[in-house]
Order: structure tokens, then C-alpha cells, then sequence
């Protein structure tokens, strides 16, 4: 068997890999008429800010005390 006969399927396999990671390189900006979609509040981590109050007065309910969904940290300073 000849050397490029058995390298063959080296440079198939390089091949198959570069055409697949081209497509994730494919980096566009959003474009300024384009945020208008982006802004809109069903677009938000949130969502509903009714259905969002609502949640944490469930939770608060439940848990016998009120906060203690923003960002964590103690007075340890472990933040």
C-alpha cells in the first residue's frame, strides 16, 4: 500500500472537520434596526414582570422570609 493511499482518509477526516467549524465562525453584528427586535420585553431574562412579582411573592410565602433573589454574598466577603 502505497503512503498516500493510507493518508488519505487523514485528510478527509481535516477536511470534514475545517468545513464544519467554518460555519460557527460566521460572526455578524446585530445590526442598529435590528435591536428594536431584541428590546422587546418578551425578549428579557424575566419576562412578564407581573408573572415575575408574582413568583417571588409565592416563593417569599413559602419560604417564611422576603429577598434573597438578587445577586448572593454574605458578610464573609465571599461574594
Amino acid at each position: 500500500m502505497k503512503k498516500y493511499e493510507m493518508q488519505k482518509p487523514l485528510y478527509v477526516l481535516l477536511l470534514m472537520i475545517m468545513l464544519a467549524l467554518s460555519g460557527c465562525a460566521v460572526g455578524t453584528a446585530v445590526q442598529p434596526w435590528e435591536k428594536e427586535t431584541l428590546a422587546r420585553p418578551e425578549m428579557t431574562f424575566e419576562g412578564d414582570k407581573l408573572d415575575t412579582a408574582y413568583t417571588e411573592h409565592i416563593y417569599s410565602s413559602k419560604e417564611g422570609a422576603s429577598g434573597g433573589a438578587g445577586v448572593g454574598g454574605g458578610g464573609c466577603g465571599c461574594n
